[in-house]
């Protein structure tokens, strides 16, 4: 892992189709996420928490300075930094063996946190809403992940073949500004402008995405579709979270974006025993 730390590169995450699932714990510098909001805005909480979740087992940390949850308010590309910023040096400096990744839009928020130690960016908007982000990661070669977020679907058309179309472009961009494919990393942005239904009829049909033969990463953690379907708050929907991921790893996902990463790695490993068992 110190490898990668160093190399900022996916290769050295050695993800192949059937290998070790990664676990990216979220790790919110925001007030208001919809789950967390606030707990970890000051930069001693958040270093506490990068912390724990490597403790528990985290291989990549997810720092965001940014809500994404409906209605939200829009934060100011000087606010993201003073949020983002001294969280990603003072984690850096903690040395944890993580990979830490930069969950924004903005590019200058890429580039400024590619800079003070980030190694991968995670864009809501798959790099399409300030397409200069994928020039920011491919100055470091930083791995990008393209997660689809569109403001609406088209009726008519089959979900799995807009999101296709959106990744298309996504892709395009990035390979445009530098960007090597191995450096791609899929998200089909479960939660994001999508209904119940939508995140339920994506789940059930990831081999489809996978067949794109890049990695994919699933980020249901606490999400609104889970509760539509238990009945509970976003603080007590683990255990769907933890069904939801198990199933996703089954159908090849590849990287897992949660909040409670010890519960994870122990579901995530006994199910990818019971798979690669199942393949040999």
């Amino acid at each position: 892992m110190q490898n990668l730390v160093k190399n900022r590169s996916l290769g050295p995450l050695n993800w192949r189709p059937h290998t070790t699932p990664l676990i990216m714990g979220i790790v919110n510098v925001t007030p208001d996420s919809f789950s967390d909001g606030g707990q970890f805005l000051l930069q001693n909480d958040a270093v506490a928490h990068a912390v724990d979740l490597a403790t528990q087992g985290a291989h990549i940390l997810d720092i965001g300075g940014e809500s994404t949850r409906p209605d939200a308010s829009l934060v100011s590309e000087q606010e993201e930094l003073a949020r983002v910023l001294p969280a990603i040096h003072a984690i850096a400096a903690e040395d944890l063996g993580c990979v830490l990744s930069i969950d924004t839009y903005k590019a200058r928020v890429a580039a400024a946190a590619l800079e003070a130690g980030a190694h991968i960016v995670n864009d809501v908007w798959g790099l399409q809403r300030e397409p200069d982000i994928a020039k920011a990661a491919a100055e470091h070669q930083a791995p990008v992940i393209i997660n689809h977020w569109e403001n609406q679907s088209v009726a008519g058309i089959d979900l799995i073949i807009q999101m296709k179309d959106f990744f298309d472009k996504s892709i395009e961009i990035a390979l445009a500004a530098g960007l090597k494919e191995d450096r791609i990393i899929l998200d089909p942005g479960i939660g994001f402008g999508k209904s119940a239904e939508d995140c339920i009829n994506i789940l059930s049909r990831l081999e489809e995405l996978c067949k794109w033969g890049y990695p994919l990463l699933i980020g249901t953690s606490r999400k609104r579709f889970i509760g539509s379907i238990t009945g509970r708050e976003p603080q007590d929907r683990l255990h769907g979270t933890v069904a939801s991921n198990v199933i996703a790893l089954m159908k090849g996902a590849a990287i897992f974006r949660v909040h409670d990463v010890a519960a994870h790695k122990d579901a995530l490993a006994v199910a990818d025993a019971i798979c690669k068992h199942q393949r040999s």
